[in-house]
């Protein structure tokens, strides 16, 4: 897939990859959970397709200190970290500055956390199929920082959903999830929004207006 062969958007990605899981349909047992921001989207179309719960997950990239777009690590909501050993070395991380950046995002995701879901408490994942959606791997590390925090919590499967990730970041998530469903793995892959015609950043007001929509919509499936 050549990115200009994406996707118009992440609802209509979200759609396509929804398309890939119907076996998780109708299943009390499922629950969809977001990266926000930009997982969002993709999850609520899944999860309204599968007649599933959404939630989110909040992760945060470690990004490189002056080359932020760079991942040195990524950092999960219940405090549990993965490290890129070969950026740190690479752009000489000295501990206490990736320290002071674990803290600094530590302090986002408790923000998102209480902007998202009200402090509400997370949902049991013991003996659940999880299903964690994001709109695209990269380099997969905040993926998989939220893949190794969601395995300690002892679900039956954990299922990796994208609509679109690098080969390499995909094999490395086999290695923890259940199953990757990855729905495109470009042969030359490039930045995740090449392979969206439109690919805005996603609000805070956007993730918690989905968030009420999804849990209204739950509530008439149950309801029926």
């Amino acid at each position: 897939m050549e990115p200009s062969l994406g996707y118009v958007d992440r609802k209509e990605a979200g759609r396509d990859l929804a398309g890939q899981l119907t076996r998780y349909a109708n299943r009390p047992e499922v629950i969809v959970l977001a990266l926000p921001r930009g997982g969002v989207p993709v999850a609520y179309e899944i999860a309204r397709r599968l007649h599933a719960p959404l939630d989110v997950y909040t992760v945060r990239k470690l990004g490189v200190p002056g080359h932020e777009e760079l991942a040195m690590g990524a950092l999960a909501s219940d405090g549990s970290y993965v490290v890129d050993r070969r950026a740190v070395e690479e752009f000489g991380i000295p501990d206490q500055l990736f320290k002071s950046t674990l803290q600094r995002e530590l302090v986002e995701i408790r923000r998102r956390e209480r902007a998202y879901r009200d402090d509400l408490p997370r949902p049991e994942l013991r003996g659940k199929i999880v299903i964690v959606v994001d709109d695209g791997l990269a380099t997969g590390s905040t993926m998989y920082a939220a893949a190794q925090a969601l395995r300690d919590q002892s679900p039956t499967r954990l299922i990796v959903a994208v609509p679109v990730g690098s080969a390499q970041s995909c094999a490395m998530l086999r290695t923890i999830a259940d199953d990757v469903v990855c729905a495109h793995i470009p042969a030359h892959f490039r930045a995740v929004s090449l392979y969206y015609a439109n690919f805005p950043q996603v609000s805070d007001d956007e993730v918690r207006d989905l968030l009420d929509r999804a849990a209204r919509e739950s509530k008439q499936w149950h309801a029926a």
